[in-house]
């Protein structure tokens, strides 16, 4: 589904903060893999995804997704094969519509615009029978504004849209990270079924090592602009948080430092 090829890329190029956030990455992702990403503050994880999505081009190497070349393609044309869902549960919805509006627009992407009414009454039913796996009243609140949403009721929205037209791909940028545990859960749960009901290609970066363990069947972990550790399969259903700072010392030379890494 997705193969990145001698991918780098560096920041502010010759100035005196001049950093390289990518070095010649090598990644081939199967379809249907649920990746988890790992990885210390200024390892690349974000850069990563953002090269993905187009959102930047790298400064060298190719990338492919589903075997179309994506490399210089700008972040709008590659948007209808891609979900997202942010850090930052304010984003990927527009607050002054309302929910069925925003489950509209999700389901318009990529598809010519008339002049018709926004919502039909057969596409909000379909959307109350959606937003009933949520089992966060949403439902019942169809024209509400989503901006008087909480938070996690904001994010679950959100990965519902950006599920919603089974892209090629779904890109989650520690999408949970702003939500207290107990809602953080519960998006972690919709999401782990959303991708396996719908059979989604999905790259998850997230700084929980649990969680990073617990979902998926592969786990990356970058430093400094590199893949340290590429596991999967029965291996990384084994893996304690212990083996994977082993794993990480062992590879890197160094002791994680990442306060929020090693505290989760």
């Amino acid at each position: 589904m997705l193969k990145m090829t001698k991918i780098s890329k560096t920041f502010y190029i010759g100035t005196p903060n001049e950093h390289q956030a990518l070095k010649n990455i090598d990644l081939t992702v199967n379809s249907g893999d649920f990746i988890t990403v790992i990885g210390g503050n200024g390892a690349g994880k974000s850069t990563l995804l953002n090269l993905i999505a187009g959102v930047l081009l790298p400064d060298s190497g190719s990338i492919l997704l589903d075997d179309r070349d994506v490399t210089w393609m700008p972040e709008y044309k590659r948007a209808g094969m891609l979900g997202r869902v942010f850090q930052d549960p304010m984003r990927g919805t527009a607050g002054d519509l309302g929910i069925d509006e925003n489950l509209a627009l999700a389901a318009r992407r990529g598809k010519r615009r008339g002049l018709s009414w926004g919502t039909s009454k057969s596409e909000r039913d379909k959307y109350k029978e959606m937003l009933k796996q949520l089992d966060l009243g949403l439902e019942g609140r169809l024209s509400a504004k989503v901006k008087l949403l909480s938070g996690g009721q904001r994010q679950a929205l959100t990965l519902m849209m950006a599920t919603l037209k089974q892209p090629k791909m779904l890109l989650l940028d520690e999408h949970t990270a702003a939500l207290d545990p107990k809602t953080g859960a519960k998006v972690l749960s919709l999401t782990e079924e959303l991708v396996a009901e719908n059979n989604l290609t999905t790259m998850m970066i997230t700084h929980n090592m649990r969680d990073a363990i617990k979902y998926g069947n592969r786990l990356l972990m970058l430093h400094e602009g590199r893949i340290i550790v590429d596991i999967s399969g029965e291996d990384k259903n084994k893996l304690q948080v212990e083996d994977l700072l082993h794993l990480f010392e062992q590879a890197s030379g160094s002791q994680l430092d990442n306060d929020r890494m090693l505290l989760s």
